[in-house]
C-alpha cells in the first residue's frame, strides 16, 4: 500500500477542506444527540415524580380491573339476622333470577356454604362462626357483637383487617367477614348473562342453544330478547356506536366541503392575491389550533349533550386541517394542464374545473377518507364529555367501578368498528391513487 506524499497531502487539504477538517458538530453529533436525549429523559423522571408514581401505583387494584375485562364476579352480601337466619342481598345488575338454585352457594346444617371452586376452598357460614377452608384446612372466625376475629398463626390469604377479616382464594374470588355479614365476591371467567338477562324468558341458552332457537325460526325472538337485554344494554350500546359513526362521518363530511372551495382562496398558485392567501390560511390555522376535545366542551355547552356537539367539533378541526392539506396540494399542481386550458379561452372557473380538480381530487378524497377513519377513533374520545355516542356509555360504565366487562365489550367493538373501516379506507384511497 503505497503513501501520498506531504505536498500531495497538503494540495487535498486545500482543495478538500470540508473532508478533513469536518466541524464538532458532525464528528460528535451523534454522542451529543444521545446525550441530550438521556438528559432531557432524566429530567422527566424527575420533573413528572415519575418514580414516586411506580412505587405508589395501586397495581393490585390494576389486576383486579384486568381480570374484570374477561371474567364476571357474582357479589352477594350474606346479612346475619337477629333469628339466626341468613339471607343474600345482590346488587342490581341482577346476576340470577329470583329464587334460583346456586350450585355454589348452597345452605347447610348452620347457615350457607359459599364455594371457591372446590370443598378444599369454601367458607361455611353461620351467624356465630365461619369455616374458612384453605386447601382443605380449616381456620374458624369467631364473630362477636362488634368484630370478626381470625384464629392465630393464619396463612397470608387471611388477613385480620379492624374488625372484619379479609379471605383471599386468588382468581376464584375473596370474602369480607363481619360481625353482620359477609361479602362474597365469586369470580367466574367469561361474561355472565351476556345473551340473555335473568328476567328473559331465553335465559340460561347458550351460544349453540341460540343458533338452534334461529335455526327453529325463533330468530325474532332471540333478538328481540338480545337487544333487550337489560343487564349488557345491547340495543343501547349499539344506537350509541351508531351515533359515534354519524358523528364522524357527518363532520367529516362536512368539513371537506367546507375546505374544497375555501382551499381555493388560500392557494397561492390559484389565487393571486397575498390579502386573501394569508387570511385564509390563519383562518384554518386559528380554527385547527383549537384541539377537537376543547370545541366538544364548548358546544356541549352551548348545544347540551347529544351529538349536535361532537358533529360540530369535527366539523370545525377538520375545516381548518383538511383547509390547510387542499391548499398545499393546489400550490403543487401541474400548471402544465391550466396553461393548455388558458390557451383556448376558457374561463377561470372551467380552467379550475378542467385543469385543477382533476389532479387534485384523488388526493382530497383520499385525505377525507383517512379523517373519516381517524375521527371514527376521535369521536369516541369527544362523547366522553358528553357529545353523546358511545363515549359517553363507555365512561358511564367505566364510573361504576364495577362494570369492566362491559367496558371491554365496548373497547372490543371500538376496535372492529375502527379495524373495519380502517379497511375500507385503505382498499378506497387506493382505488383513487395507486398502490
Amino acid at each position: 500500500m503505497s503513501t501520498i506524499s506531504q505536498a500531495e497531502r497538503s494540495r487535498l487539504l486545500r482543495k478538500y477542506p470540508e473532508v478533513f477538517r469536518s466541524s464538532f458538530v458532525k464528528r460528535h453529533g451523534l454522542v451529543l444527540g444521545v446525550g441530550a436525549a438521556v438528559l432531557y429523559l432524566l429530567f422527566c423522571w424527575i420533573f413528572f415524580n415519575v418514580g414516586p408514581a411506580l412505587q405508589n401505583g395501586k397495581w393490585d387494584r390494576a389486576a383486579i380491573y384486568v381480570q374484570d375485562w374477561y371474567s364476571w364476579r357474582a357479589t352477594p352480601r350474606l346479612r346475619f339476622g337477629e333469628d339466626g337466619t341468613i339471607t343474600p342481598q345482590w346488587s342490581s345488575r341482577g346476576q340470577y333470577p329470583a329464587d334460583h338454585a346456586i350450585d355454589w352457594l348452597v345452605p347447610n346444617a348452620d347457615g350457607l356454604t359459599a364455594s371457591f371452586g372446590s370443598d378444599a376452598d369454601r367458607l361455611d357460614i353461620s351467624t356465630s362462626q365461619v369455616d374458612v377452608y384453605l386447601g382443605g384446612a380449616v381456620y374458624p372466625v369467631t364473630i362477636t357483637s362488634d368484630a370478626a376475629l381470625a384464629p392465630e398463626n393464619t396463612p397470608p390469604q387471611i388477613v385480620q383487617d379492624g374488625s372484619k377479616v379479609l379471605v383471599d382464594y386468588g382468581f376464584a374470588g375473596q370474602a369480607e367477614i363481619r360481625d353482620n355479614q359477609v361479602y362474597v365476591q365469586r369470580r367466574f371467567f367469561g361474561w355472565a348473562n351476556f345473551l340473555y338477562d335473568p328476567t328473559s324468558p331465553l335465559w340460561g341458552n347458550d351460544l349453540f342453544d341460540t343458533i338452534g332457537l334461529i335455526a327453529t325460526g325463533q330468530g325474532p325472538l332471540v333478538l328481540k330478547e338480545w337487544l333487550g337485554n337489560k343487564a349488557w344494554q345491547h340495543g343501547d350500546i349499539l344506537t350509541k356506536l351508531m351515533q359515534t359513526l354519524v358523528m364522524a362521518f357527518v363532520g367529516t363530511l362536512l368539513a371537506t366541503l367546507f375546505a374544497f372551495p375555501l382551499a381555493f382562496f388560500a392557494a397561492r398558485t390559484i389565487t393571486p392575491n397575498r390579502a386573501a392567501n394569508w387570511l385564509m390560511k390563519r383562518f384554518f390555522d386559528v380554527i385547527r389550533s383549537v384541539d377537537m376535545l376543547i370545541w366538544a366542551l364548548f358546544f356541549t355547552r352551548g348545544f347540551g349533550p347529544g351529538p349536535i356537539p361532537g358533529i360540530a367539533a369535527i366539523f370545525f378541526t377538520d375545516t381548518g386541517a383538511l383547509g390547510k392539506v387542499y391548499a398545499e396540494a393546489l400550490e403543487n399542481v401541474d400548471d402544465k394542464q391550466r396553461e393548455g386550458m388558458k390557451s383556448v379561452g376558457a374561463s377561470p372557473m372551467a380552467v379550475n374545473r378542467f385543469g385543477v380538480v382533476p389532479q387534485v381530487l384523488p388526493v382530497f378524497v383520499s385525505q377525507s377518507l383517512y379523517f373519516w377513519e381517524s375521527n371514527t377513533r376521535s369521536a369516541t374520545v369527544i362523547g366522553a364529555v358528553g357529545a353523546g355516542g358511545i363515549g359517553l356509555k363507555l365512561l358511564e360504565a367505566m364510573g361504576t367501578n364495577s362494570d369492566w366487562d362491559k367496558v371491554a365489550y365496548m373497547v372490543v367493538l371500538i376496535l372492529l368498528v375502527v379495524f373495519l373501516f380502517d379497511n375500507i379506507s385503505t382498499a378506497i384511497r387506493q382505488r383513487l391513487i395507486g398502490q
